[in-house]
This record gives structure tokens, C-alpha cells and sequence, in this order.
């Protein structure tokens, strides 16, 4: 069973989504036990599963969160990127040790899939008015020069109850800059939009 939250632009069907859901659990349960991944041969991929686009992938425990890694840019095909993402998150999240096997009963996977952005290569919209953005459709990504950035994925700020102004102070924070750094017009704020599947 899947759950998806679709917001503007969402591209991909309940069917397609469960495919990634399918994936992921494949992926998770191979890699733990024997650290190899299923080829994605396995699967009767449909071309939106092919097309190159950016997501996250996030494991819970139980509820609390284990681990969660995606890309930010549509560099490779999206079934790879969950493929990718899945090893990532259980094994390359420094915030958390690597899940182990017996871990596998309690975990919890869920996709974020990100839209379509201002160009091909990327799904972030660039915000020139923090009006724009629309608590429960948008994440958030902040950057200034010469550092990394930060980013909040859309559900992020639904459960923690944030408003505007707080997601904004708490993606900053994210990035290590203080919470008003979004008002700097240094600061770059980009939002983009996800469809969520998650294991139920």
C-alpha cells in the first residue's frame, strides 16, 4: 500500500510510485543482509521511472527517523536515484550508525520524488518573494556563496506545525546560517515541490 501526497506538477501515477516503494524495500533488505543491490532488469520500469529526476529517500524506526539522503539535481534515472538513495540513507547518513538487518521488521520507507524546476537539470524554482511559498506544497533549499546550503523537504514543515517564516528560519538553521539569513539579499531561497509515497 502507498500513501502519496501530490501537489502541483505531480507526474507520477499511484502504480508507478509503489514500483519505487517495491524497489526500495528490495534494495534495503539486499543491501543489509549481503551489501549488493537488485539489478533494476528486475523490474518492468515505465518511462517516467526512467527519466532522470532528483529524490529522497527516508527510513523510519519505528517512527524515528534513521536515516535520509537524496540528490537535489535530475542526474540520473529515477529508479536509480531511489536505488541509490536507499544504500545512501541506511548506510551514508552520518547522523546514524548503518541500519543493520534485524533492524528491517521496524523500518519504515518513504520516497519523495521531486518535481520538475525552472530548467531540466534542476527541480528547484528559484523564490523572489517569500509569499511564494505555500506550506504543505514546498520545500525549501538556502544557499549563499561558498557554502553547501540546506534543504527541508515540503512534509517537514506540515509536521512540525511551522509556518512560513519559521521554515524559512529552520531550513537557515539547516544550512548553519542564522535564523534570519533568509532576509539577507545574499541569500538564495529556492522551493520545489515533491510527491511522497510511503510504506503504510
Amino acid at each position: 500500500m502507498t500513501a502519496a501526497e501530490e501537489h502541483d506538477e505531480a507526474f507520477l501515477t499511484g502504480q508507478e510510485g509503489q514500483l519505487l516503494l517495491d524497489i526500495a524495500r528490495d534494495t534495503l533488505q539486499e543491501w543489509t543482509i549481503r551489501r549488493a543491490t537488485p539489478p533494476l532488469e528486475r523490474y518492468e520500469l515505465p518511462p517516467n521511472l526512467l527519466n532522470k529526476h532528483a529524490a529522497f529517500v527516508t527510513l523510519r524506526n519505528q517512527g524515528e527517523l534513521r536515516g535520509c539522503v537524496g540528490y537535489t539535481a535530475n542526474t540520473e534515472p529515477l529508479a536509480a536515484a531511489v536505488r541509490h538513495n536507499t544504500v545512501n540513507a541506511a548506510s551514508k547518513d552520518t547522523r546514524f550508525p548503518p541500519v543493520e538487518a534485524s533492524e528491517l521488521p521496524d523500518i519504515a520507507i518513504e520516497i519523495s520524488v521531486l518535481t520538475p524546476g525552472d530548467t531540466p537539470e534542476t527541480p528547484f524554482k528559484r523564490v523572489r518573494d517569500a509569499g511564494e511559498i505555500v506550506i504543505g506544497r514546498d520545500g525549501l533549499y538556502v544557499a549563499q556563496t561558498g557554502s553547501k546550503g540546506g534543504l527541508l523537504l515540503p512534509q517537514v514543515a506540515v509536521e512540525e506545525d511551522w509556518d512560513r517564516d519559521a521554515f524559512l528560519s529552520a531550513v537557515c538553521r539547516k544550512a548553519g546560517y542564522t535564523p534570519n539569513a533568509w532576509r539577507d539579499p545574499d541569500t538564495r531561497i529556492y522551493r520545489f515541490s515533491a510527491q511522497v509515497f510511503s510504506e503504510t
